[in-house]
C-alpha cells in the first residue's frame, strides 16, 4: 500500500509512520518527493492490513492500496518520471538518447572503428557486449573480461559512457568496475538473484523486456531491483514472440505509451534485436521516437559481414549516420532532441 503524506509533514510525523509500519513486520522504500513524502510499504500481508491503521497517524494525508502486483515502478508511488543520470547523460529527459555500438566486442579496432563512427553521427553511449548469452553453447561468447578492457579503453579515449550485459550475478561488481549502465538481457529479465545483485550495485541498469513477457511481468522485474534501493532503472522494450515470422520479433510499440501512463521509469527501445534484419531497423527506430521512447540502443558494426554476432541486424557507420539525420525532425516535432 502507498501511504501520501500531507504536504509540509515533519520528519517526526513521518518517523511515526515508519516505527509502526516496522512494528507490523513490514518494509518500506521512501520517495520523497518536491512537495510530499511518499511511503510505499512492502510486505506478502499488506492486503490483509485495514488501511485505516496507518491512516489516522498524525501527517498522513492519504493511504491506498495498489493493486497491481507492481508496486515501486509504478505511478502510484511516484508520480513524476524518473530521471537516470550517466556521467551528464540523461535517460528520461527531453533528450532522446541514443546508444549504438557493436553487438560484440571483437577485437580493439573493430570496437575502435565502431566507437568513432557513432559518436561522430550523435550517439551518446557507447554499447557493445562482452559477455554473450547465446542460444547455443557453441556460438561465440564474447571475449569476457578481456572484451570489458577494450570497452574501457573505448570510454576513455571518446569519453562516452559505455552499456554492457552482465549474465551472471557473480559478475556484477567485475562489470560494474568497467561499465556505467549494466544490461540484463531478455533471457534474464526474471533470473530473480540477477536483479536483486545487480539492485545492490547501485549501478544504473537497463532492464530488458523477456520475449515471452508481459508489461506487468516486466515491470514487476523492475520492482526486484529498485527493492534494493536502486532507482536508476531504465526499461528497454527489444520485441516480443508471437506467431509472426516474417520479423525475428514483434515490436510491441504500444507498449511505450503503456509504460509511460503506468510507470514513472524511463523506457528506450532496441529496434535490431526485434527486426533482425538491418533493413527494418530505422523504421522501427523511427515509429519508437515518435511513440514517446526515451532512447534507441542500436548495433553498428564497421563491417557487418564480417560480423561474428547479429551481423545481419547491425547498421553499418553510414547507415547509422543516415538514420540520424532522420530522427532529428521526428523528435523535434514531439519537442524533443537528439
Amino acid at each position: 500500500m502507498i501511504v501520501e503524506m500531507r504536504t509540509g509533514a515533519g520528519k517526526d510525523e513521518v518517523d511515526v509512520v515508519l516505527a509502526k509500519v516496522k512494528s507490523l513486520g513490514l518494509e518500506v522504500q521512501m520517495n520523497y518527493g518536491t512537495n510530499k513524502t511518499i511511503i510505499a510499504v512492502l510486505g506478502s500481508n499488506t492486503g490483509q492490513l485495514p488501511t485505516d491503521i496507518l491512516a489516522v497517524l498524525p501527517g498522513v494525508e492519504n493511504v491506498t492500496r495498489i493493486m497491481k502486483p507492481y508496486k515501486l515502478a509504478s505511478r502510484g508511488f511516484k508520480q513524476e518520471d524518473s530521471l537516470v543520470n550517466i556521467d551528464g547523460v540523461v535517460i528520461g529527459d527531453k533528450r532522446v538518447v541514443i546508444m549504438a555500438g557493436p553487438c560484440a566486442v571483437e577485437s580493439r579496432q573493430q570496437l575502435t572503428e565502431a566507437t568513432a563512427a557513432v559518436k561522430e553521427a550523435g550517439a551518446t553511449v557507447l554499447r557493445g557486449g562482452a559477455f554473450k548469452p547465446r542460444t547455443s553453447p557453441f556460438s561465440f561468447q564474447g571475449m569476457e573480461k578481456s572484451g570489458l578492457e577494450l570497452l574501457a579503453e573505448a570510454k576513455k579515449k571518446f569519453n562516452l559512457p559505455v552499456i554492457t550485459e552482465v549474465v551472471d550475478p557473480h559478475d556484477v561488481p567485475l562489470v560494474a568496475g568497467y561499465a556505467d549502465i549494466l544490461q540484463v538481457g531478455s533471457r534474464n529479465m526474471q533470473n530473480f538473484s540477477l536483479l536483486m545483485a545487480v539492485g545492490r550495485s547501485q549501478h544504473p541498469v537497463l532492464l530488458k523486456r523477456g520475449f515471452s513477457a508481459t508489461v506487468t511481468e516486466w515491470l514487476t522485474a523492475a520492482d526486484y531491483i529498485l527493492a534494493e534501493g536502486n532507482n536508476r532503472v531504465i526499461l528497454c522494450e527489444r520485441g516480443i514472440r508471437t506467431f509472426e515470422n516474417s520479423v525475428r520479433f514483434s515490436v510491441d510499440i504500444s507498449s511505450i505509451p503503456v509504460v509511460k501512463k503506468s510507470s514513472h521509469l524511463p523506457v528506450v527501445l532496441d529496434p535490431s534485436h526485434a527486426a533482425g534484419h538491418y533493413s527494418l531497423v530505422p523504421a522501427i527506430a523511427r515509429a519508437a521516437i515518435a511513440a514517446g521512447a526515451d532512447g534507441l540502443l542500436l548495433e553498428v558494426h564497421p563491417n557487418p559481414k564480417e560480423a561474428l554476432v547479429d551481423g545481419l541486424q547491425s547498421l553499418t557507420p553510414a547507415a547509422f549516420t543516415r538514420l540520424m539525420a532522420e530522427l532529428k525532425p521526428i523528435a523535434e516535432v514531439i519537442g524533443r532532441y537528439i
